[in-house]
């Protein structure tokens, strides 16, 4: 049996998962039977809910089947630990399932390949792509932040920025409502949406006082918020606080008072100073980790964008140009000046698109791999 065609059904299943079930990897199963007729499928719920297996599972009971002697596609090899669910590996076990074929094993340590083995001793026969399949890379470029919090320990840093042709982002007085359409305004909000947290600067919440929410695609989970406030500055009526999401203020001063007073409205405020007395970035990304942000959305201005890519923390852009030329205003990334191209921050082009009249484009800092 050629298993692309239902690891491809289980791909687009596991997508659906996409800003769902942060900060659990998205994950697709879709199970068949001998004849090749797909019984159920399924994909990854919101944290604390059920895997792609259970769901797929369930669908094929809703439905009257039996998947005794059925094969299992799954985007990720099935879980073998108690976290907030049960193990879906022994779900699959219980259920009577003769094979399981998956893309990737998972790079979680609480499993990596525990699954599997728990599968092969119960008589399972397991099948699992080679690393640089088609099908596998894909399924790692869908939870590229899962893969890089596990593997690197830090999360994958997107950064967005809107600008003009000629790199502008606002005029010098700061003016910078709005360089894009409202389709490339729409089409960052789905990338907001898919993230674990959204991360800006104290410039930027003082002079624009941002929600930093979704609300132009529809999402049943707003992302978190992380605020680099080196002294913190964050006002106590920041739009910022929105019930129901974590808010992290990351500072290098020690300030009792307002921390009490920030953490009163909500957020985490963690002190982690660096030699010149800024916020310590790298520090910042092993605590985001370890908080179980996988996807970073960096939405700042062109100084905090400059000092992530200095300390080479900038893993991916998300630029929106717009048709239009600014002439003189703020840039993108202040770093620099170089006295060599060669210095250059080295990029590949991922993706384009057309976003109403304006241009998307993804770009991925060179070196940055999909794991």
């Amino acid at each position: 049996m050629n298993p692309s065609p239902f690891l491809n059904q289980a791909l687009d299943y596991a997508a659906q998962s996409l800003t769902l079930s942060a900060p659990n990897p998205r994950v697709g199963c879709l199970i068949v039977g001998l004849d090749e007729t797909v019984l159920g499928h399924g994909h990854t719920q919101s944290v604390g809910g059920p895997h792609a297996e259970i769901m797929a599972l369930r669908d094929a009971k809703a439905k009257g089947h039996s998947v005794q002697g059925a094969t299992a596609y799954v985007t990720l090899e099935p879980c073998s630990h108690h976290g907030r669910t049960g193990p879906c590996c022994d779900a699959l076990i219980g259920a009577g399932i003769k094979k399981v074929v998956a893309t990737n094993t998972d790079p979680n340590p609480l499993v990596a390949g525990q699954g599997f083995t728990r599968l092969r001793a119960a008589g399972i026969e397991v099948e699992v792509l080679a690393s640089d399949d088609p099908l596998a890379t894909q399924a790692r470029e869908l939870n590229i932040g899962f893969f890089s919090r596990m593997v690197r320990k830090t999360p994958w840093v997107r950064m967005k920025i809107a600008a003009s042709m000629d790199g502008r982002t606002a005029l010098n007085n700061g003016v910078s409502q709005w360089i894009t359409s409202d389709v490339a305004r729409a089409d960052g909000h789905a990338w907001r949406a898919r993230s674990c947290a959204i991360l800006t600067g104290i410039g930027t919440v003082i002079a624009d006082n941002p929600r930093l929410d979704v609300r132009q695609v529809e999402t049943l989970r707003q992302p978190h918020v992380v605020v680099v406030d080196s002294n913190l500055d964050t006002p106590l009526n920041a739009h910022l606080f929105i019930a129901g999401r974590a808010c992290y203020i990351y500072s290098a001063v020690e300030n009792d008072v307002k921390k009490r007073a920030l953490e009163a409205c909500g957020a985490t405020v963690i002190h982690l100073p660096n030699a010149n007395a800024k916020v310590n970035l790298s520090a910042m990304l092993l605590d985001l980790a370890k908080r179980e942000i996988n996807e970073l959305h960096v939405e700042g201005g062109h100084r905090l964008n400059g000092s992530l890519m200095r300390e080479g923390l900038v893993d991916e852009l998300l630029l929106y140009m717009a048709p239009k030329l600014m002439g003189q205003g703020q840039g993108m990334v202040n770093i620099g000046p170089f006295t060599e191209i060669s210095d250059a921050v080295q990029l590949e082009i991922i993706s384009t698109a057309r976003m109403g009249p304006d241009i998307r484009i993804v770009a991925r800092v060179q070196g940055r791999a999909p794991f």
